[in-house]
Protein backbone atom coordinates (compact mmCIF):
# COMPACT_ATOMS: atom_id res chain seq x y z
CA UNK A 1 0.00 0.00 0.00
CA UNK A 2 1.32 3.74 -1.22
CA UNK A 3 0.29 5.11 2.79
CA UNK A 4 0.49 3.33 6.18
CA UNK A 5 -2.97 2.50 8.07
CA UNK A 6 -1.56 5.39 10.85
CA UNK A 7 -1.03 7.90 7.78
CA UNK A 8 -4.07 7.94 6.35
CA UNK A 9 -6.01 7.39 10.07
CA UNK A 10 -4.25 10.86 10.99
CA UNK A 11 -5.89 12.61 8.31
CA UNK A 12 -9.21 12.25 9.30
CA UNK A 13 -11.26 13.99 11.30
CA UNK A 14 -14.56 12.05 11.93
CA UNK A 15 -17.44 14.24 11.52
CA UNK A 16 -20.29 14.04 14.17
CA UNK A 17 -22.43 17.15 12.46
CA UNK A 18 -25.77 16.19 11.47
CA UNK A 19 -28.27 17.89 12.70
CA UNK A 20 -30.35 14.58 13.42
CA UNK A 21 -27.47 12.94 15.20
CA UNK A 22 -28.86 12.11 19.23
CA UNK A 23 -26.44 12.20 22.37
CA UNK A 24 -25.91 8.47 21.51
CA UNK A 25 -25.07 8.84 18.12
CA UNK A 26 -22.80 11.18 19.15
CA UNK A 27 -21.40 8.83 21.89
CA UNK A 28 -20.80 6.12 19.12
CA UNK A 29 -19.18 8.33 17.15
CA UNK A 30 -16.66 8.82 19.55
CA UNK A 31 -15.86 5.45 20.19
CA UNK A 32 -15.28 5.02 16.36
CA UNK A 33 -12.91 8.02 16.30
CA UNK A 34 -10.83 6.39 19.20
CA UNK A 35 -11.12 2.86 17.83
CA UNK A 36 -9.35 4.19 14.39
CA UNK A 37 -6.67 6.42 15.96
CA UNK A 38 -7.86 9.23 13.83
CA UNK A 39 -6.78 13.05 14.35
CA UNK A 40 -9.76 14.41 15.32
CA UNK A 41 -13.83 14.96 15.81
CA UNK A 42 -15.39 17.25 14.45
CA UNK A 43 -17.91 17.64 16.85
CA UNK A 44 -21.43 20.14 17.63
CA UNK A 45 -20.61 22.57 19.97
CA UNK A 46 -22.76 22.00 22.72
CA UNK A 47 -20.77 18.27 23.11
CA UNK A 48 -17.51 19.77 23.02
CA UNK A 49 -17.12 19.01 26.98
CA UNK A 50 -18.42 15.76 27.12
CA UNK A 51 -16.31 14.69 24.04
CA UNK A 52 -13.60 15.73 25.93
CA UNK A 53 -14.08 13.29 28.78
CA UNK A 54 -15.03 10.74 26.38
CA UNK A 55 -11.86 10.94 24.59
CA UNK A 56 -9.25 11.62 27.41
CA UNK A 57 -6.17 9.34 27.19
CA UNK A 58 -6.79 8.56 23.28
CA UNK A 59 -4.65 11.01 21.35
CA UNK A 60 -7.91 11.80 19.25
CA UNK A 61 -8.36 16.12 19.39
CA UNK A 62 -11.30 17.31 19.84
CA UNK A 63 -12.65 19.99 17.15
CA UNK A 64 -15.60 21.84 16.47
CA UNK A 65 -17.31 24.03 14.37
CA UNK A 66 -18.16 28.34 14.38
CA UNK A 67 -20.25 29.88 12.33
CA UNK A 68 -21.69 26.75 10.84
CA UNK A 69 -22.95 26.37 8.30
CA UNK A 70 -23.31 29.42 6.74
CA UNK A 71 -20.84 31.81 8.29
CA UNK A 72 -23.64 34.50 9.24
CA UNK A 73 -23.43 34.89 12.68
CA UNK A 74 -21.41 38.57 13.54
CA UNK A 75 -17.70 38.36 14.27
CA UNK A 76 -18.69 38.75 17.81
CA UNK A 77 -20.74 35.88 18.05
CA UNK A 78 -18.00 34.05 16.38
CA UNK A 79 -15.53 35.42 18.94
CA UNK A 80 -17.47 34.03 21.97
CA UNK A 81 -18.43 30.99 20.29
CA UNK A 82 -14.34 30.29 20.04
CA UNK A 83 -13.89 31.32 23.52
CA UNK A 84 -16.15 29.10 24.84
CA UNK A 85 -15.22 25.57 22.53
CA UNK A 86 -11.74 26.52 23.94
CA UNK A 87 -12.94 26.98 26.92
CA UNK A 88 -14.55 23.43 27.42
CA UNK A 89 -12.04 21.59 25.58
CA UNK A 90 -11.71 21.62 21.68
CA UNK A 91 -8.28 22.22 20.51
CA UNK A 92 -9.24 22.69 16.82
CA UNK A 93 -11.47 25.23 15.44
CA UNK A 94 -13.52 24.77 11.82
CA UNK A 95 -14.56 28.54 11.36
CA UNK A 96 -17.22 29.18 8.19
CA UNK A 97 -16.20 32.54 6.08
CA UNK A 98 -19.43 35.02 6.34
CA UNK A 99 -19.79 33.62 2.68
CA UNK A 100 -22.70 36.45 1.92
CA UNK A 101 -19.55 39.06 2.43
CA UNK A 102 -17.31 37.02 0.47
CA UNK A 103 -19.73 37.06 -2.24
CA UNK A 104 -20.22 40.72 -1.81
CA UNK A 105 -16.21 41.94 -2.23
CA UNK A 106 -16.09 42.69 1.47
CA UNK A 107 -13.10 41.68 1.80
CA UNK A 108 -12.06 43.88 4.63
CA UNK A 109 -15.35 42.55 6.68
CA UNK A 110 -14.26 39.29 5.58
CA UNK A 111 -10.81 39.62 6.66
CA UNK A 112 -11.53 41.02 10.08
CA UNK A 113 -13.67 38.13 10.90
CA UNK A 114 -11.45 35.35 10.20
CA UNK A 115 -8.70 37.41 12.24
CA UNK A 116 -11.15 37.62 15.27
CA UNK A 117 -11.30 33.91 15.68
CA UNK A 118 -7.53 32.82 14.85
CA UNK A 119 -6.80 35.40 17.28
CA UNK A 120 -9.29 33.95 20.43
CA UNK A 121 -8.33 30.53 19.27
CA UNK A 122 -4.24 30.89 19.04
CA UNK A 123 -4.51 32.80 22.66
CA UNK A 124 -6.13 29.25 23.81
CA UNK A 125 -3.69 27.08 21.89
CA UNK A 126 -6.30 25.96 19.73
CA UNK A 127 -5.74 26.01 15.62
CA UNK A 128 -8.02 27.26 13.20
CA UNK A 129 -9.08 25.64 9.62
CA UNK A 130 -11.28 28.06 7.67
CA UNK A 131 -13.78 26.63 5.38
CA UNK A 132 -14.63 28.29 1.93
CA UNK A 133 -17.72 26.44 1.09
CA UNK A 134 -16.90 26.34 -2.34
CA UNK A 135 -20.47 25.37 -3.40
CA UNK A 136 -21.22 28.23 -3.00
CA UNK A 137 -18.58 30.49 -3.45
CA UNK A 138 -17.72 29.26 -6.81
CA UNK A 139 -15.61 31.91 -8.52
CA UNK A 140 -11.58 30.94 -8.42
CA UNK A 141 -10.72 34.53 -7.53
CA UNK A 142 -12.36 34.75 -4.66
CA UNK A 143 -10.99 31.21 -3.20
CA UNK A 144 -7.40 33.01 -4.02
CA UNK A 145 -8.45 35.97 -2.06
CA UNK A 146 -9.86 33.87 0.73
CA UNK A 147 -6.74 31.69 1.00
CA UNK A 148 -4.48 34.87 0.88
CA UNK A 149 -6.76 36.37 3.83
CA UNK A 150 -5.97 32.71 5.86
CA UNK A 151 -2.40 33.54 5.28
CA UNK A 152 -2.10 37.22 6.45
CA UNK A 153 -3.90 36.37 9.61
CA UNK A 154 -2.25 33.21 10.40
CA UNK A 155 -4.54 30.63 10.06
CA UNK A 156 -3.74 27.13 10.25
CA UNK A 157 -5.80 25.60 7.63
CA UNK A 158 -7.98 26.32 4.99
CA UNK A 159 -10.93 24.23 4.37
CA UNK A 160 -13.13 23.21 1.13
CA UNK A 161 -16.55 22.87 2.38
CA UNK A 162 -19.13 22.06 5.48
CA UNK A 163 -20.59 19.30 3.73
CA UNK A 164 -24.13 21.01 3.98
CA UNK A 165 -23.60 23.90 1.30
CA UNK A 166 -26.44 22.39 -0.83
CA UNK A 167 -27.27 24.22 -3.95
CA UNK A 168 -31.02 23.81 -5.83
CA UNK A 169 -31.29 22.61 -9.19
CA UNK A 170 -33.65 23.06 -11.92
CA UNK A 171 -35.22 19.90 -10.47
CA UNK A 172 -35.87 21.73 -7.70
CA UNK A 173 -33.68 19.26 -5.50
CA UNK A 174 -30.72 20.19 -3.33
CA UNK A 175 -27.12 18.69 -3.65
CA UNK A 176 -23.79 19.47 -3.21
CA UNK A 177 -20.10 18.68 -4.41
CA UNK A 178 -18.07 18.95 -1.95
CA UNK A 179 -14.25 18.86 -2.24
CA UNK A 180 -12.94 18.76 -6.29
CA UNK A 181 -9.95 17.96 -7.25
CA UNK A 182 -10.10 21.56 -8.88
CA UNK A 183 -10.41 23.27 -6.05
CA UNK A 184 -7.74 21.30 -3.85
CA UNK A 185 -5.40 22.23 -6.24
CA UNK A 186 -5.98 26.11 -6.45
CA UNK A 187 -5.89 25.71 -2.89
CA UNK A 188 -2.72 24.03 -2.22
CA UNK A 189 -1.17 26.14 -4.88
CA UNK A 190 -2.53 29.37 -3.48
CA UNK A 191 -1.31 28.98 -0.07
CA UNK A 192 2.57 28.29 1.52
CA UNK A 193 3.72 25.63 3.15
CA UNK A 194 2.75 27.58 6.96
CA UNK A 195 -0.60 26.89 6.31
CA UNK A 196 -2.72 23.18 5.93
CA UNK A 197 -4.98 21.92 3.55
CA UNK A 198 -8.37 19.76 4.64
CA UNK A 199 -11.09 18.56 1.96
CA UNK A 200 -14.06 18.11 2.95
CA UNK A 201 -18.02 17.26 1.43
CA UNK A 202 -18.05 14.10 -0.89
CA UNK A 203 -14.53 11.67 0.32
CA UNK A 204 -16.28 8.60 1.38
CA UNK A 205 -14.29 5.92 -0.04
CA UNK A 206 -10.49 4.92 0.45
CA UNK A 207 -9.26 5.83 -3.34
CA UNK A 208 -10.65 9.29 -2.69
CA UNK A 209 -8.83 9.84 0.65
CA UNK A 210 -5.50 8.26 -1.19
CA UNK A 211 -6.11 10.89 -3.39
CA UNK A 212 -6.39 13.75 -1.17
CA UNK A 213 -3.47 12.80 0.27
CA UNK A 214 -1.36 12.62 -3.04
CA UNK A 215 -2.68 16.29 -3.71
CA UNK A 216 -1.32 17.69 -0.46
CA UNK A 217 -4.07 17.70 1.73
CA UNK A 218 -3.06 17.30 5.24
CA UNK A 219 -7.26 16.88 6.99
CA UNK A 220 -10.13 15.03 5.47
CA UNK A 221 -13.51 15.82 7.00
CA UNK A 222 -15.54 12.62 7.23
CA UNK A 223 -18.06 10.45 7.63
CA UNK A 224 -17.26 7.35 6.47
CA UNK A 225 -13.88 6.97 8.49
CA UNK A 226 -14.72 2.97 9.13
CA UNK A 227 -15.51 2.48 6.08
CA UNK A 228 -12.27 3.54 4.09
CA UNK A 229 -9.90 2.41 6.90
CA UNK A 230 -12.01 -1.19 6.97
CA UNK A 231 -11.06 -1.52 3.39
CA UNK A 232 -7.50 -0.13 3.88
CA UNK A 233 -7.37 -3.65 6.30
CA UNK A 234 -9.14 -5.77 3.72
CA UNK A 235 -6.88 -4.55 0.92
CA UNK A 236 -3.68 -5.06 3.07
CA UNK A 237 -4.60 -8.44 4.86
CA UNK A 238 -5.30 -9.46 0.52
CA UNK A 239 -2.07 -7.65 -0.70
CA UNK A 240 -0.24 -10.06 1.86
CA UNK A 241 -2.12 -13.50 0.98
CA UNK A 242 -0.52 -12.44 -2.26
CA UNK A 243 2.87 -12.10 -1.30
CA UNK A 244 2.54 -15.28 0.73
CA UNK A 245 1.22 -17.46 -1.79
CA UNK A 246 3.97 -16.01 -4.35
CA UNK A 247 6.54 -17.05 -1.91
CA UNK A 248 5.11 -20.53 -1.07
CA UNK A 249 4.94 -20.49 -5.78
CA UNK A 250 8.47 -19.90 -5.66
CA UNK A 251 9.52 -22.24 -3.67
CA UNK A 252 7.96 -25.28 -4.65
CA UNK A 253 9.31 -24.13 -8.05
CA UNK A 254 13.08 -24.29 -6.54
CA UNK A 255 12.35 -27.94 -4.48
CA UNK A 256 12.30 -25.52 -1.35
CA UNK A 257 9.17 -27.64 -0.06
Amino acid sequence: MKYTLAELAGMLDHSLLHPTMTDADLETGCAIAAKYHVASVCIKPYWVERTRELLAGTGVAVGTVIGFPHGGNTTQVKRYETEAACREGATEIDMVVNIGKVLSGDWNYVEEDVRAVVEEAHRHNAIVKVIFETDYVTNDVDKVHLCEICERVGADYVKTSTGYGFVKGADGKYSYQGATEHDLKLMRDSCSPNVKLKAAGGVRDLDTLIRCRDLGVDRVGATATAVMLDEYVRRARLSQNEVSETAAEALLGTGGY
